[in-house]
């Protein structure tokens, strides 16, 4: 962690092909998360939507209730900070893995 006061940061490294499940940040008000990518190639997906390739200076809002996952690209690490934004009745859900063929097709 970089920072566990007033605002929770996580420095997060990807191995090439590694990638978190789906998962959502729940929140009655305020809360999501932000992405700073530092370094690699990675991707982030929105349920229901096209998946966007990431790259270093790349800025990603996610908004609390969102379900999503990121990760590294096949052949690539991945860096990023993760800013958790404050929100009330905050919580994470792990949900099931990316399917291993859809993530293979990304290009």
């Amino acid at each position: 962690m970089v920072s566990l006061e007033q605002v929770v940061i996580g420095n997060v490294t990807f191995e090439p092909g590694c990638r978190n499940h789906w998962h959502i940040h729940h929140a009655t008000k305020g809360g999501g998360q932000i992405l700073l990518v530092t370094g690699g190639r990675g991707w982030y997906q929105e349920f229901g939507k096209p998946a966007q390739a990431l790259k270093p200076g790349d800025v990603v809002h996610i908004p609390a209730n969102v379900k999503h996952w990121h990760g590294a690209a096949k052949d690539s690490a991945f860096q990023h900070l993760a800013v958790e934004v404050a929100g009330e009745n905050s919580s994470n859900e792990w949900c099931e893995p990316v399917d291993e063929n859809e993530y293979n097709n990304l290009k």
